[in-house]
């Protein structure tokens, strides 16, 4: 099961830009794509309460855009390191 979920669409910079965060630092994700997956469009605003994107679900901590600071802490509030 995946700790990290990410709902980004393919024309979303700030989705991008999350996602090439997670991979420089070697954490491994889940991506749902909110443009062509309504059911994950649907699961992104249930969590997040608003429609913007990204929506990061690190373990139940919500992170809406890409904040860094708050990746990092809710990486590391979860023990969340990067796999070999």
């Amino acid at each position: 099961m995946n700790k990290v979920t990410i709902y980004s669409a393919s024309w979303c910079g700030f989705c991008h830009a999350a996602k090439q965060y997670l991979d420089s630092i070697g954490i491994k994700y889940q991506d749902k794509d909110v443009e062509h997956d309504a059911k994950a469009a649907d699961e992104a605003v249930t969590k997040s309460g608003q429609r913007g994107i990204p929506v990061l679900d690190i373990e139940g901590d919500i992170v809406i855009g890409f904040d860094r600071p708050r990746i990092d802490a809710a990486l590391k509030a979860h023990n969340i390191t990067a796999k070999a």
